[in-house]
C-alpha cells in the first residue's frame, strides 16, 4: 500500500513538474502574441480608434457580470474534515469586488488577473477576486490569522515555497487560525503538523476540483 502512495505521488510531481515547463513555453508563446498584438492595436487606433470602442465594450461586459449572483450553497463536511461547497460556483470575470458567501472564498466570480501562485508568500491580505482566480488555476492558498503560532505559519510557508500551484497570505476575516482553499473544497486546522495538511496538498493541488488545469500560475499580479 505504502508503494503504491509514492508512486501516486512521484507520479503526481512529475506532473506537475511538465505543466512548469509547459507554462514556461506558454509565456514565451504570450510574449511573442503581445508583440504582434500590439501591432495591431496601434494600426487600429490610427484607422479609427475602433479597437477603442470594442475594449470600453468589452469591459463594460466584464463590469456587468459582478452584478450576478454568486448562487445559493453552502458547505458540506467530510469524513477528512474537508468542506466542499455544494453549490454553483460561477466563473465571469470582472472589474469590481465580489461579495462572496464563504471567507477565505473557495471560487465564484472572480478579477480577470490570477493572484501569482507558484509557490508565492504574501505577507499582507491578498485580493480575494485575484486569489479566487489562482485557485481556478488549480492552486491551494493557504491563509492564516494572528491567532496562529508563527511556528505553524513559518511550517507552512516552507510547504507553499516548495510546492508549485500554492501561495499563502494572511487573512484576518476567517474563523480559523488556519485555512486551506481550493476550488470548491476548504480545509480548517489549528496545527501545521495536522496529516490533513498533507492530504489535502496532495489531493487538490492541481487536483481533480480544478476548472483550468494546468493553466499558468505565473505572469499574473502579485
Amino acid at each position: 500500500m505504502g508503494s503504491a502512495n509514492k508512486t501516486q505521488s512521484a507520479a503526481r510531481k512529475a506532473r506537475i513538474e511538465e505543466m512548469r515547463r509547459a507554462e514556461q513555453s506558454r509565456q514565451r508563446r504570450n510574449r511573442i502574441l503581445t508583440v504582434a498584438a500590439s501591432t495591431v492595436v496601434v494600426a487600429a487606433l490610427v484607422v479609427g480608434g475602433v479597437f477603442v470602442v470594442k475594449s470600453q465594450d468589452d469591459g463594460k461586459k466584464d463590469t456587468a457580470g459582478d452584478s450576478k449572483a454568486q448562487g445559493s450553497g453552502h458547505f458540506v463536511t467530510g469524513k477528512d474534515g474537508v468542506r466542499t461547497w455544494t453549490g454553483k460556483l460561477t466563473r465571469n470575470h470582472v472589474q469590481t469586488t465580489v461579495d462572496y458567501p464563504m471567507h477565505p472564498p473557495v471560487g465564484g466570480d472572480h478579477n480577470p488577473v490570477w493572484l501569482n501562485c507558484n509557490g508565492n508568500v504574501y505577507t499582507k491580505p491578498v485580493k480575494d477576486e485575484n486569489a479566487v482566480h489562482a485557485l481556478e488555476h488549480g492552486a491551494v492558498w493557504v491563509t492564516y490569522t494572528d491567532q496562529a503560532k508563527k511556528a505553524d505559519v513559518a511550517t507552512l510557508t516552507a510547504k507553499v515555497k516548495q510546492t508549485p500551484y500554492s501561495l499563502i497570505s494572511p487573512y484576518p476575516n476567517q474563523s480559523a487560525p488556519i485555512e486551506l482553499s481550493a476550488w470548491g473544497h476548504q480545509l480548517s486546522v489549528t496545527s501545521a503538523n495536522d496529516p490533513k495538511v498533507a492530504a489535502f496538498f496532495e489531493t487538490y493541488v492541481q487536483g481533480k476540483q480544478t476548472p483550468e488545469p494546468g493553466a499558468s500560475c505565473t505572469g499574473g499580479t502579485m
